[in-house]
């Protein structure tokens, strides 16, 4: 349970890091080419607002803090749990506002935002799971 822990924990800090950074220190650029790699899905849900792209960037920052101090603490229930609960609600709202929105994207974008959010929503759910009574932890 561990690794699969820590697993889930460094993918989502990293997506974390790479959102926040982008989108909190060159918001403008962010709001028109995230998610980067050649593609930009921010536009089409709305014009540039430099305090919402800061916002979202603290935000995710802030996400990723909490998410690489769990790592530290990674066997602890509590704290895998309390990042776990946290994601997961931000992961599930995200992903529905998303899914209620595809018809705004092209058929490969609307395929990339379900299978990329829906894959933040299934890393988040390890984090809540305790290790079942009398099995050994993975990685003792």
């Amino acid at each position: 349970m561990t690794k699969l822990r820590y697993a889930s924990l460094g993918l989502l800090a990293a997506t974390a890091l790479y959102t926040g950074i982008w989108a909190y220190f060159s918001p403008e650029s962010w709001h028109a080419n995230f998610p980067g790699f050649g593609l930009s899905w921010l536009p089409q849900l709305g014009p540039y607002n430099q305090h919402l792209a800061k916002d979202a960037g603290a935000m995710f920052l802030a996400m990723a803090a909490l998410t690489i101090i769990t790592l530290r603490y990674v066997r602890d229930n509590r704290a895998a749990q309390t990042a776990g609960a946290m994601w997961l609600v931000f992961n599930v709202l995200h992903l529905i506002y998303h899914m209620q929105h595809l018809h705004m994207y092209e058929t490969r974008d609307q395929i990339l935002n379900v299978v990329s959010l829906s894959s933040l929503v299934v890393l988040s759910i390890p984090l809540l799971v305790t290790s079942l009574p009398g099995r050994r932890d993975d990685t003792r």
